[in-house]
């Protein structure tokens, strides 16, 4: 059928409307297209040259220099030395098992080593370098270095790594460093980007933990160039980190060389602090051990060595060992009584060995008794029986807070670790920890530092320095952090009467320098030093009453973990005290015949500044002392120069 004009024409208008809004679609489609052009080329021009840029430029963290640890004058505690390492990388290498072949022949590296190493390679692309021998020689190193033509993908590096250069004198108040764990970063609740660097070490326990933040540093960064895999090409830019902060201690590395030495094999610790200051001049706590082994990474055989040894040499008894203080505490029970105004210098009581108290005897270690004595007699002698009587008149509450004003019972603020606050035992205590009432026969045991009370060597020594003073000393462990001096306010008074102060410091006087004195023996010659001090002897076992009738074991008699703890506290010179020491010789025995002699020698190193002469010895003793110290010598470092048991106690 033939199409008419008209239908030919409203045809053509339809399709040139057609064509208008397709042609219109188009358009609008092409400047749709172009704006978006536009907007991503010039007004997002520099977001996406940066996202290209991340693309082809990585930034990488450069640890940095851990700070030293100094002692008192300057002498290195803790530094950094120079670590050889060898490093592979699997591209590089090609074929693996030849090229460690040719390395074992260079230098040592041990079955355990290869397995590692195939683990790591397995582990890691192709392009990471692992570490394949660590801490090596310098021959060794150098034997690596001068192969390297032969031995593709294996780079020899040179970096730092934490070294302790006294090695066991240091290791429980120092500490180490070793790989950040799990542990270490969830502790952190914003951890620092550098921790996780792999192999990157942080302090993990004394004061390389506790003043990590100021030993750590701030990390430096490079710009380094990779290809689209993240393999490095090369090097663009690099901006050194900030060094960590010098840590200076307020010990002396020599004095405490000499107490660790002094010490010698017993399970044993010392306290040595300036009741001027509180600086604390020597800590040590034996036996030690090596902290490089920690850092080398320790190995099983050495772990389980140090863990199966009865003498615990990871434990830092100075700070975490509680103790019954025994005799020591008797002057904390006398002060309480003076303050209270229950007894004065001159009270006496009769002590015919021991007192009945209900259906219990207290004993005296004294079996026939020491008579009548006052104050200061009871103290010399150690008698048990004064402070049985007069602590049931001063009662628990005032001796726990004579005992806390004196610094027991309280957790000293130093940076090491676990450091405990013993038991200032008090009713409220009692009711709390074992849901019982305090009885007059707790009283009784604590009046000579047995039942409920513990305190750690460092306590005792803060006790003494207090008593020696009069004033709140407080310890202290940091002299200077990065060159500058750490102020420490002035010790305020106890507030104790000095009538009082005076009468307890002439018994610990008698303890040492009166014939009958329980430390007589370690009395010092020299008049300008004249030693005062308490001695302690804590039982660890009960004696029961079949065993007094027919007679006390005696402690050489027994296994070694049954005997007494042996203590000792005093101080120097009397008349113008200048430092105070505590000694606790674990499982020792008596504390007249074993801490206190420790506590002689240590305290007259510090005030002799050397080796202590024999003229401050007393004459007879000089020909024996003389042969203890140059034994002493040869093992010295080469430097610049449940209800516990409350039994009787005796001095």
């Amino acid at each position: 059928m033939r199409r008419t004009a008209k239908d030919t024409e409203e045809s053509a208008r339809r399709i040139n409307r057609r064509a208008l809004l397709m042609g219109g679609a188009m358009v609008a489609m092409f400047a749709v297209l172009g704006a978006r052009m536009r907007y991503l080329s010039v007004e997002q021009a520099d977001e996406f040259k940066l996202l290209a840029e991340e693309n082809r430029i990585n930034m990488r963290l450069i640890p940095p220099e851990r700070g030293l640890i100094l002692d008192r004058n300057g002498a290195l505690v803790a530094g950094n030395e120079q670590n050889y390492s060898v490093t592979m990388t699997r591209e590089g290498a090609g074929d693996v098992d030849a090229v460690l072949a040719r390395l074992t022949r260079l230098i040592p590296v041990t079955a355990e080593d290869m397995d590692r190493i195939t683990r790591d390679l397995d582990r890691n692309s192709p392009f990471v370098p692992i570490v394949v021998a660590d801490r090596l020689a310098w021959d060794d190193f150098s034997k690596v270095a001068l192969n390297a033509p032969t031995l593709p993908g294996v780079t020899p590096e040179v970096g730092l790594s934490r070294h302790y250069p006294l090695v066991e004198d240091f290791s429980h108040v120092v500490g180490y460093v070793g790989p950040v764990s799990e542990k270490d970063l969830a502790e952190r609740p914003d951890p620092d980007p550098v921790l996780r660097i792999p192999e990157f070490q942080i302090g993990k326990i004394g004061v390389e933990r506790w003043m990590e933040d100021t030993l750590r540093g701030t990390a430096g960064n490079k710009r380094i160039e990779v290809n689209h895999v993240g393999r490095v090409m090369r090097e663009l830019e690099r901006i050194d980190g900030t060094p960590g902060q010098d840590v200076h201690l307020t010990i002396d590395a020599d004095v405490q060389n000499f107490v660790q030495a002094r010490l010698g094999t017993e399970s044993a610790a010392c306290v040595v602090i300036d009741v001027e200051t509180g600086e604390i001049i020597a800590c040590a706590s034996a036996p030690g051990f090596d902290p490089n082994l920690f850092v080398r990474g320790i190995t099983q055989r050495d772990y389980s060595a140090l863990m199966e040894n009865d003498h615990r040499p990871l434990a830092n008894k100075t700070v975490q060992g509680a103790y019954p203080p025994g005799s020591t505490f008797k002057m904390v029970t006398a002060l309480a009584a003076l303050e209270a105004g229950l007894i004065t210098p001159s009270t006496t009581h009769s002590c015919p060995g021991y007192i009945e108290f209900g259906d219990r005897r207290f004993h005296c270690w004294k079996r026939g008794g020491h008579g009548r004595v006052d104050l200061a007699r009871s103290l010399a002698e150690s008698c048990d029986v004064y402070y049985y009587e007069i602590a049931q008149k001063v009662g628990i509450d005032k001796i726990a807070e004579m005992g806390r004003r004196l610094g027991l019972g309280i957790r000293h603020d130093l940076p090491m670790s676990a450091i405990t606050e013993g038991i200032m035992p008090d009713k409220a205590w009692k009711q709390e920890r074992w849901g019982q009432d305090w009885r007059i026969g707790d009283t009784i045991n604590a009046s000579i530092g047995q039942g409920y009370v513990l305190a750690s060597p460092l306590q005792l020594a803060v006790m003494t320095a207090r008593i020696a003073t009069g004033r709140a000393i407080v310890p202290r462990l940091v002299r200077a952090i990065g060159g500058r001096p750490v102020e420490m306010p002035q010790a305020e008074p106890l507030g104790l009467s000095s009538d009082g102060l005076a009468a307890v410091r002439q018994g610990m006087f008698e303890v040492l320098n009166a014939q009958r004195g329980t430390a007589y023996s370690s009395r010092i010659a020299d008049e300008t030093l004249v030693f005062a001090g308490k001695t302690g002897t804590s039982q660890v076992r009960n004696i029961t009453a079949a065993e007094r009738a027919r007679g006390v074991v005696s402690n050489d008699q027994l296994p070694w973990n049954r005997r007494d703890h042996a203590l000792f506290v005093g101080y120097a010179p009397y008349d113008k005290p200048r430092y105070a020491v505590s000694v606790v010789v674990e499982h020792g025995g008596g504390g007249s015949a074993v801490a206190a002699p420790v506590a002689r020698d240590a305290i007259l190193r510090v005030l002799h500044g050397d080796i202590p002469p024999l003229t401050s010895y007393p004459a007879n003793q000089r020909g024996r002392i003389e042969t203890d110290l140059n034994a002493l010598r040869e093992r010295l470092r080469l430097s610049g120069t449940a209800t516990p048991p409350a039994t009787e106690q005796q001095g």
